[in-house]
């Protein structure tokens, strides 16, 4: 894609495309499920979504980022219940195997995360 990638919107929605996992593409390029996006009128970019299977890879890793850098597994207790909380506001634990996906990157048990999580309420 060249037209497209070059347009004001796609530079403008970049940084966002890039935190969700989405791809820009040329509209001519769209699939039923891309979102078209329109400027002044014209179709300017189209965006594909990322698989849902990913995005709990990609909260992990914003997080890590978030909390250093350093693997989750070697946060202290409480550095793991805000990591959990963080995950928690972006629906982290919807995604099916949410809990265990979380729990071995944080590198405790489902019991853990899940009292973590009632801390919370």
């Amino acid at each position: 894609m060249t037209d497209a990638q070059e347009h004001p919107l796609a530079a403008a929605i970049k940084p966002l495309l890039d935190a969700v996992g989405a791809t820009p593409l040329d509209p001519a390029e769209a699939r039923p499920d891309d979102v078209v996006l329109e400027w002044e009128g014209v179709q300017a970019v189209a965006v594909r979504l990322p698989h849902l299977s990913s995005a709990l890879d990609r909260l992990l890793a914003e997080t890590t980022r978030q909390f250093g850098g350093r693997p989750l597994s070697e946060l202290d207790r409480l550095e793991k219940q805000r990591v959990v909380a963080l995950l928690e506001e972006r629906g982290a634990f919807t995604v099916r195997h949410g809990v265990e996906t979380v729990a071995s990157a944080l590198g405790v048990s489902r019991f853990t995360v899940y009292n973590y999580l009632n801390r919370q309420a």
